[in-house]
Parts: C-alpha cells; structure tokens; sequence
C-alpha cells in the first residue's frame, strides 16, 4: 500500500455564507507640498455605492477610486430555497448536501441526524484503509473479499465482519475523528446500520475519499472509488439520478452508495444515497438522506427528487 500522501487543500466544508457586499479601502492622492513631496492618505468608505473617480492636478485636491467586489452568493440559502418545492409525505425528513469539486465551494439543507443504514459501509472501508495504513500492510485477501461484497452488494454479513474488524463503535468513531466528521456516531454493539450522521458529515466522509486532501492514500481512495463505481445493477439509483451520462465503464457519470433500512418500530424506511456524479463535466459529491417513507419506492424517489433540485439549484448559484 503506497505511504501516506502530502496533505493538500482541503475544499471547504459546509458552512453559512451570506450575501456581503465589500467596500474597499481607497487610496487618496494629496497635492504636492511646498516642499514639493507627496503622500498617500488611506480613507475607509463604508457604503457600497457604484465605483466613482475624480483627478485634479491642483493642489490639495483629491483623486479617489473605490472598487466594489461583487456579492457572494449565499448557497445554503439558495440551496434551502430549492428544497421548499419538493414534496414530503407527512412525517418524512429529507437533507442534502452539495460540494464542486472543481471550486470547493458546497452547500447544506438540514442539519438533523439520520440513520445511516448502508451508506455507514464507505465509512467503515474507509476505516479499514486508515488502519491498514497505520500499520504499513495491504488489506488480506479475505478482507478485500469482504470488501467488495460489502460495497458492490450491500451486502450485510461483509459488513458485520469488516465493522467486527475495525473494532466496531470505537474503530469507526476514531477514524471519523481523523477524517473531520464531527456529527457521526457509530451504532451500538453490531448495529452498525443505526449509526448517526448529517449530510454535512456525509459530504466531509466523501471528501476523503474523492478529495485532494485526505487522511487516506491515492491507493485507498481509487480502491474505494472504484468500488463504489461498480455497484449492482439493482442499486443504480438515488445522487446517480442528478448525474448525466452513463454509469458505466471509464470515465463514469458516477460513483456511489445507498441504504435503505425498514425500521422495525414503526414500519418506516430511511432511504440515504451518497457518492460523486458528473454533470456536464463537472464533478460533485452529493449526500441526500431521508427518513419516515412509507415504502422503499417513494424513498427512493425522494432522494432522487432531493439530489436533481439540489445539484440543479447549485449550479444555477454557480453560473
């Protein structure tokens, strides 16, 4: 397994960015002094009005210019705005999350915790990297199996036996602490599905496995990449909806995961999917989770739902 790479920059994570409008400094040129010097006086202008300059080469007189930034765009707001038009059956949550790869710049609808169900199995790989990292060897044969069976399957018993290896709550808790998740806590004893997340922690989790600055090496995140680019066929739905091209082979529209997990308390089903999609050429990650469906099916269509309006209203932010 190749040493753990130089750290990079990190694209930033969620956060709240409101409209600012920058009014900068200008420089005032006084006239000549008897003695024939100049000097530079720096006056703060508070308002933003529009850029004005005037010169005069009589003494004393000013000549001014105040250059104005233009706004930032506040894209939680926007991406907020977006989630208003989509529909929610009564008693279901929905939150997503949004970041170009490309800019760094993301945003976030919703701050509730979610069941992660499936997708806690990028997590729990991206563990057994880390500390396959930590100590200096490759992943065995049977772990690889595991592996692979866990991520292109879904498949449960993998995960039990990989969530087993990396020492369970405690194992996925400080590898999370290592990667920046700040929101997730791991199911207790083997639940491993009831493992708590945001859609921000989600996007930090796709950022070390996709992202130029990453606790795991180039080696472990093309292995997780690649997996997560090679999923059943029955499991090619939710971000992979907002992603355009085909899902298949080099230079894929996409690379994900999903959960879906009926819930034995009330009959509900989470519905999550997370991974890297391509739009147009451009690369995102995108998290979309929900909760209190009432089947699998309108779960699914939910989340889909959420991924297109997300990306969609993102990059209309963008343009």
């Amino acid at each position: 397994m190749e040493s753990h790479r130089g750290r990079r920059r990190r694209a930033r994570r969620p956060g709240r960015r409101p409209f600012v409008w920058t009014a900068l400094a200008g420089a005032v040129l006084v006239g000549g002094t008897a003695a024939g010097t100049a000097y530079v006086k720096t006056q703060a202008h508070a308002d933003s009005g529009a850029v004005s300059s005037s010169a005069s080469s009589a003494a004393g007189e000013e000549a001014s210019v105040e250059p104005v930034a233009e706004p930032s765009v506040d894209r939680d707001a926007v991406l907020a705005e977006a989630m208003e038009s989509v529909t929610l059956e009564d008693g279901a949550a929905t939150s997503v999350a949004v970041l170009d790869l490309a800019s760094g710049e993301s945003a976030t609808s919703g701050d509730e915790s979610f069941d992660t169900a499936s997708i806690v199995k990028v997590d729990i790989l991206a563990a057994l990297l880390l500390q396959a990292q930590d100590a200096d060897r490759e992943l065995t044969a049977q772990e690889k199996t595991y592996a692979t069976a866990m991520i292109e399957d879904s498949d449960n018993d993998s995960a039990t036996a990989l969530w087993d290896a990396i020492g369970g709550t405690t194992g996925l808790d400080a590898a999370n602490k290592r990667f920046g998740l700040t929101a997730t806590a791991g199911g207790a004893g083997p639940l491993w599905g009831l493992t708590q997340t945001t859609a921000a922690d989600q996007l930090v989790l796709l950022q070390q496995v996709f992202g130029d600055d990453s606790e795991l090496s180039t080696d472990s995140q093309t292995y997780l990449q690649g997996l997560m680019g090679a999923i059943a066929d029955d499991q090619h739905w939710g971000v992979s909806a907002a992603a355009t091209g085909s899902g298949d082979g080099e230079g894929s529209a996409w690379a994900l995961k999903n959960g879906w997990l009926a819930r034995s308390t009330t009959g509900l089903w989470d519905i999550n999917s997370i991974g890297r999609i391509t739009v147009d050429g451009d690369d995102y990650l995108v998290v979309a989770l929900s909760n209190g469906n009432t089947t699998k099916a309108k779960g699914i269509s939910l989340v889909e739902t959420v991924a297109k309006t997300a990306v969609t209203a993102f990059r209309d932010a963008e343009s």
